[in-house]
């Protein structure tokens, strides 16, 4: 019985002394992307108007494709109906955005996947 208990307690100290430092886990320089609250305002937008609107393409005055990203009103439709995320995510079937611009970074795509899981909200 002593022996059982010993290597029971040897097995609990072996994997239950794990220590994560956060200066190894995320070196300094390290960017976290943060999903867990995703808004129109704060994170959507600047996206789109950096990426999108800048570029004369979906802007009020050009809307190409028919698509005007400057408003919620805009971006809603193209976002729960797939155009938006089957672009930026460059999939089979669609037009690969932004147009002769590099790929959206991970964060930037799994930023606007999680908006649109909560409802593509005017927040």
């Amino acid at each position: 019985m002593r022996k059982i208990l010993a290597v029971a307690a040897i097995a609990m100290i072996a994997t239950g002394c794990y220590n994560d430092k956060y200066e190894e886990l995320y070196p300094k320089g390290t960017v976290v992307c943060d999903t867990t609250t995703v808004a129109f305002a704060g994170d959507i937008k600047p996206i789109l108007d950096s990426k999108c609107n800048t570029s004369g393409c979906h802007d009020a005055a050009t809307a190409s494709g028919g698509y005007n990203f400057t408003t919620h009103a805009g971006v809603q439709p193209a976002m729960l109906n797939g155009r938006i995320l089957g672009s930026v995510k460059w999939m089979s079937g669609f037009s690969a955005m932004p147009k002769d611009l590099p790929k959206l970074s991970q964060c930037e795509i799994d930023k606007m996947t999680r908006w649109m899981n909560q409802g593509a909200l005017n927040n």
